[in-house]
C-alpha cells in the first residue's frame, strides 16, 4: 500500500473505540465507559488515519469553549511507525485547534518532539497505584454528587479547567459503574471527585478540593466503594506537595508518568487544589 493512499478523516463514534483499545494495548488502562464521554466532549475532535481501508493512526484534538484544546490518543499501530504517518495525523490534529491554547499529557520520551511543535513543559503528572477499600468518617460532609445542582458542580469545576467542558462533565459524572461524590463545608461545595471502573481496577479523577483535608476525605470515601482486592489509580501533579503527601499516606506507588505541556499561554490553574487529573487523554 502506497503512502498516497493514506487518508485522514473524522472518526465515527464506533471508531473512537479503536483509539481506546489501542490505548489499552499501550498500557494506558482506559475506563470501560470513557469513549462515550470523550465523544460527547467534541464529536468532531477525533481523527483516524487510514491506509486504504485499514485504520493505522489515531489522534484526538478536542475543543473546549472558544480558547482551549487538548491533544490525546496520538497512536500509530506499531508496524506502521517511523514511516511518516504519525506526523501527518499530528499536524492534522494541531490544525483542528488552530488559534487556541493546546494542552497534552505526553510520554516523557517524546518531550523533545513536542517541544519542536511549540509545546512547553508545565509540570509532570504522575500516576500512583494503591488499594481500594477502607473507611472514611461518617460526618465528613460527603454527599452523592447527584444530589447537588449540576450548575454548582460546573461552577466549581470551572476553576480547574481553562475553558467550558460542560457537556463532557455531564457525561463524565453520570457514567455507569462509577462513584461521584462531593464534599460540603457550610452547605457549599468544597471539592468533588469521581471513581470509574477501568480495564484494570479503578481510577479516581478528577479529585478537586479546597484543601488537603477535603481531598483526603473524598479520596478515602471514593475508594471505599470498591473492594479491597481491587487496585486504585490516582494521577497527580507532581508539583502539588499535598497530593504527594496524600498518595504516600495511602502507601501508593508510582506506575506511570507524563509531561503536561502547553502550546500557547499556560493556563493559571489552582494546582495546589488539584489532587487528581480528570484524564490524561482529554485533560
Amino acid at each position: 500500500m502506497q503512502k498516497d493512499s493514506y487518508t485522514i478523516r473524522t472518526m465515527t463514534r464506533q471508531e473512537v473505540n479503536i483509539a481506546v483499545d489501542w490505548a489499552a494495548e499501550e498500557g494506558w488502562n482506559p475506563g470501560l465507559h470513557d469513549a462515550d464521554c470523550f465523544y460527547a466532549a467534541d464529536p468532531s475532535g477525533f481523527l483516524v488515519g487510514l491506509l486504504g481501508d485499514e485504520p493505522i493512526a489515531t489522534i484526538s484534538a478536542v475543543k473546549y469553549g472558544d480558547s482551549f484544546g487538548f491533544i490525546g490518543f496520538y497512536i500509530v499501530k506499531p508496524e506502521y511507525r517511523g514511516q511518516g504517518y504519525g506526523i501527518r495525523i499530528w499536524n492534522a490534529g494541531l490544525a483542528l485547534l488552530g488559534g487556541r491554547t493546546i494542552g497534552l499529557d505526553g510520554v516523557v520520551a517524546q518531550q523533545d518532539n513536542y517541544n519542536r511543535s511549540g509545546f512547553t513543559l508545565a509540570y509532570s503528572n504522575v500516576r500512583y497505584q494503591g488499594n481500594c477499600g477502607g473507611n472514611y468518617p461518617a460526618d465528613a460532609g460527603i454527599v452523592p454528587l447527584s444530589t447537588l445542582a449540576f450548575d454548582d458542580v460546573c461552577a466549581y469545576d470551572q476553576a480547574f479547567f481553562p475553558d467550558n467542558r460542560r457537556e463532557f462533565l455531564r457525561c463524565w459524572i453520570n457514567q455507569p459503574q462509577s462513584t461521584a461524590l462531593g464534599i460540603l463545608r457550610g452547605n457549599k461545595l468544597a471539592g468533588y471527585g469521581l471513581m470509574r471502573i477501568c480495564r484494570t481496577g479503578f481510577k479516581v479523577g478528577p479529585l478537586f478540593a479546597d484543601g488537603p483535608e477535603c481531598a483526603e476525605q473524598l479520596f478515602a470515601a471514593l475508594k471505599s466503594h470498591a473492594p479491597e482486592s481491587a487496585s486504585v489509580f490516582l494521577d497527580i501533579p507532581a508539583v502539588n506537595a499535598a497530593a504527594v503527601d496524600l498518595v504516600n499516606r495511602h502507601n501508593m506507588t508510582v506506575s506511570f508518568e507524563t509531561v503536561r505541556m502547553y502550546a500557547g499561554q499556560c493556563p493559571d490553574l489552582p494546582i495546589n487544589q488539584l489532587f487528581g487529573v480528570t484524564t490524561f487523554e482529554l485533560g
